[in-house]
């Protein structure tokens, strides 16, 4: 019997399996969900909704600050800068409201610090063709010394705003979804579709792909890439201002090493440190794998100290995985 077109539809079927299978976000969420089987298993109060909730909650201040160090890194930069601007954004916040400013005008204050930090960087990168690498190092380090200067090494505790909606930032919730949850929620479809759906995205996308072809095309590539150091700053500025209202407190060292976990989320999540890669699912569930790693590993009872080997185990297995989905060592 000759062809029909009852065999049409098998291309297109095998096609959209093919696509499935070499996306990367198929990977990372199956990765998840073996993790949060297994561990829901070994320790069953992982799967409880109380360690859910405080799972979500944390892994938000992460997820935030990402949303901002992957615009980066689809340019092929790096931000290091992002957990000194957390601590400095949320003690700064915290310093203003204490000596009379309300809540609102304080937090904008604290942002708009944050900008100037990542324009700075931009410059540098775009005006003075420093490597990311330098001028974000340089303001990790300044924005953490002003930070040691504002609280003098004291904490900051004493401030009142004018109501109880600035805590329930960062420790109340909505519909019974923890607050700092559904900010890092928002933040991500808005990040997700400026990705994809604009033309600011794809000018990202093409900067990070190649950085000379986009300039001889005529896109205005240092404006973009300040764009996003600007982006990346006010990020960590917002997970640092959400912190103090959970905490109700700044200290100096918030945000501390927390650059790592940072690019380690973005990493995890498939987003190329070379540049032209990266989605917003993706660092998304990079986020959230981090935080279910760390959280299962405690309810294991693993020592805290191995904790750190285990999360860079984890960083080398995904980078080695995203490069056999490639196909990588074929080419070779």
């Amino acid at each position: 019997m000759s062809a029909s077109g009852k065999a049409a539809p098998a291309p297109a079927q095998k096609s959209f399996l093919g696509r499935m299978l070499r996306s990367r976000e198929t990977g990372i969420i199956s990765a998840l969900a073996i993790m949060v089987i297994g561990l829901s298993f070994f320790a069953p109060d992982f799967a409880s909704p109380n360690n859910m909730l405080n799972d979500a909650r944390n892994f938000s201040f992460v997820g935030i600050v990402v949303l901002g160090q992957a615009m980066v890194m689809i340019t092929g930069g790096i931000d290091l800068s992002v957990g000194s601007v957390w601590g400095l954004a949320a003690v700064s916040s915290a310093a203003f409201m204490n000596i009379g400013f309300g809540a609102i005008p304080s937090c904008i204050l604290a942002l708009l610090i944050s900008a100037a930090i990542g324009l700075f960087n931009g410059l540098c990168v775009t005006k003075l063709r420093m490597p990311p690498f330098v001028p974000t190092l340089a303001t990790m380090s300044i924005a953490r010394a002003l930070a040691l200067v504002i609280t003098r090494g004291h904490s900051i505790d004493g401030f009142l705003p004018d109501d109880s909606i600035f805590f329930n930032l960062g420790g109340g919730a909505t519909f019974g979804l923890p607050n700092p949850f559904i900010v890092f929620v928002v933040l991500s479809v808005i990040a997700g579709l400026a990705l994809s759906r604009t033309v600011y995205g794809r000018q990202l996308y093409a900067i990070g792909g190649n950085e000379r072809a986009a300039r001889l095309t005529g896109l205005e590539v240092d404006r973009l890439k300040i764009s996003v150091y600007v982006i990346s700053a006010v990020t960590a500025g917002i997970a640092g201002i959400i912190e103090v209202s959970y905490l109700s407190s700044a200290i100096s060292n918030q945000g501390l090493g927390k650059e790592l976990s940072v690019i380690a989320a973005a990493v995890i999540g498939g987003t190329a440190l070379t540049g032209g890669e990266g989605t917003i699912l993706g660092v998304f569930v990079g986020a959230v794998i981090l935080e279910v790693l760390r959280n299962g590993l405690v309810l294991l009872g693993t020592d805290a100290y191995w904790q750190g080997v285990f999360v860079g185990s984890v960083i080398v297995l995904a980078v080695f995985i995203d490069q056999l989905r490639k196909g990588f060592w074929r080419t070779r």
